[in-house]
């Protein structure tokens, strides 16, 4: 019996039990948006089982259990014999399993494939975020071998099957398979131009060779495959590595060390090294760069989605504990300035996600406009989206005070996590010059752009001020590589605003002008102007529970 003195009065009950989707209005709203009318019921219902899982006591104990028990390095058997595997906690690879039969790494060949599959990756990192990696870059894997039709017919329907199979096997012989990355060095990082591992071709194997070198960054390392950069005779070029040949022998794949890492500490980054490693070339010699980008491209995609869902996660619980939680004689939700608060947390929110199930819906599209859109509006996005999360999340957790600040919260996991995405596939300099680089060498990206933006033109002064604003930001090329930061944001919140101008409620829209585009706003938030409907934008972002 609890003593009388710890009687617990006053505390939110905890945030689960419900579906994660269905109570998300953004995200379902914008599933409705943009899934083809004959195909939404269907969406819809995949969506809401997804998300009555990722809402479960079970699954949030799967993401504690895979954080608290970190993957382990095992270089060698007790025999002395080279093995390099990592062992993961069974809760690692029961939410991976969970996101594969899910179709998680399914978008490429299905209807409406990438904004099912882009709102069931929304709603499921919100469980936890570290096993989204290689279910990233299995899913981003398809396009980088389309360049190569015949390995494309080979992995594809591996690297698309609902099947999860956790150990390492012969490709041929497992059901499915997932992917990973490595492209970075010690001394390059991002420049991967300057890496040194070498590519010579293997003799009688036409389109094999055997790499020699190392891997700074290759997370997942217990993937089945692997698209590499690697320097060939003429020039840098893309690999194919698997960790087990067809005749089921390991390929050289030597873990060196796992990272130890600030968060997605579920996840395993290791360095690698290659001695006489086999590998396919995927693409010509020399393109390796162009290859990969399509890779890049989408993984940097799911970077904006997987920061997004962090945000998502963050608002929803501090919403959760303002309105069950009662302090100074009434719910802190109905407090003015906590009400500012959260409902300048949920713009924040709300934008991430339009924005990303925007991007996700001219993938479906594929139409000439779309991908030229997609080449300026992906690396805007990368570029400040993920750069938002950290102080939305930091703020989110200040909202439940030192609750908060407590590990079994699970606030503390999603604010290691936050910086993330903006480091990963290109910290945020790298974004802003390649939006740049979309500006300058494909007019056809700034024209997409235009007419994007355009078709909300009229319905709010202070976007279309902001629209004029960077037009004259963008012809003044002064210094522009020193204002690359400054172009690349103002074109994601442009393209915010004329999005939630078009597609959500009046005082959403009206805040986000007000506040993002209008000036009218501090540097912290709970800065908006106190005129605005605030308590519309706030419920909007309640979750169940």
């Amino acid at each position: 019996m609890a003593p009388s003195t710890h009687t617990v009065t006053n505390q939110p009950p905890p945030l689960v039990g419900h579906d994660v989707f269905t109570t998300d209005r953004v995200l379902a709203e914008a599933v409705d948006r943009h899934t083809a009318p004959e195909l939404v019921d269907g969406v819809r219902a995949e969506l809401t089982l997804l998300g009555h899982s990722a809402g479960s006591s079970q699954a949030r104990e799967w993401g504690f259990q895979a954080n608290e028990n970190p993957p382990r390095l095992r270089t060698h058997d007790r025999y002395g014999h080279r093995i390099d595997e990592v062992e993961f906690h069974p809760a690692w690879h029961r939410l991976l399993g969970k996101a594969v039969s899910a179709g998680l790494t399914d978008a490429w060949g299905r209807p409406a494939g990438h904004v099912r599959r882009a709102a069931g990756f929304l709603v499921w990192s919100q469980v936890e975020a570290g096993h989204s990696c290689p279910v990233s870059m299995t899913h981003a894997a398809v396009p980088a071998l389309r360049a190569d039709p015949a390995l494309a017919a080979e992995w594809e329907p591996r690297l698309t099957s609902h099947v999860y199979e956790r150990e390492l096997g012969a490709p041929g012989r497992k059901p499915g398979a997932l992917f990973g990355m490595a492209m970075t060095e010690k001394q390059g990082g991002s420049d991967v131009r300057a890496n040194t591992t070498a590519a010579v071709p293997a003799a009688g194997d036409d389109g094999a060779y055997l790499l020699t070198g190392h891997k700074w960054f290759c997370s997942a390392p217990m993937s089945d495959g692997f698209l590499v950069l690697a320097q060939a005779p003429d020039g840098p070029t893309c690999f194919l590595v698997p960790r087990v040949l067809a005749d089921g022998t390991r390929n050289v794949f030597a873990i060196q060390r796992l990272k130890d890492k600030l968060g997605n500490r579920s996840n395993a980054s290791a360095e690698v090294e290659f001695d006489g490693t086999w590998a396919r070339r995927v693409g010509d010699e020399g393109r390796g760069v162009r290859t990969i980008i399509e890779m890049v491209a989408a993984t940097r995609l799911d970077c904006a989605i997987g920061s997004a869902a962090l945000m998502r996660q963050a608002v929803a619980q501090a919403v959760h504990h303002a309105t069950y939680r009662r302090a100074f004689g009434g719910e802190l939700i109905d407090k003015p300035l906590m009400r500012n608060v959260l409902a300048d947390l949920a713009l924040e929110s709300e934008a991430a996600t339009t924005l990303a199930m925007r991007l996700a819906a001219a993938y479906d599209s594929d139409t000439e406009e779309e991908r030229a859109f997609l080449r300026l509006a992906v690396p805007a996005a990368k570029y400040w989206v993920t750069k938002r999360c950290t102080p939305v999340v930091a703020e989110a957790l200040e909202c439940l005070g030192g609750n908060g600040y407590v590990e079994e919260s699970g606030l503390p996991r999603l604010l290691r996590e936050s910086p993330l995405n903006s480091i990963w596939e290109g910290s945020g300099n790298v974004q802003a010059l390649d939006v740049l680089r979309a500006l300058q060498r494909e007019p056809q990206a700034l024209n997409a752009f235009l007419q994007e933006v355009g078709r909300a033109r009229g319905a709010d002064h202070r976007l279309d001020r902001a629209i004029r604003d960077l037009l004259t930001e963008l012809a003044d090329l002064d210094g522009i590589e020193a204002r690359a930061r400054r172009v690349a944001e103002r074109i994601a919140l442009v393209l915010q605003g004329s999005l939630l101008v078009r597609w959500a409620p009046p005082e959403v829209a009206d805040a986000f002008c007000a506040s993002r585009l209008g000036g009218d706003w501090g540097t912290a938030f709970g800065t908006l102007p106190h005129t605005l409907d605030l308590g519309s934008v706030v419920d909007r972002a309640r979750a169940g529970g």
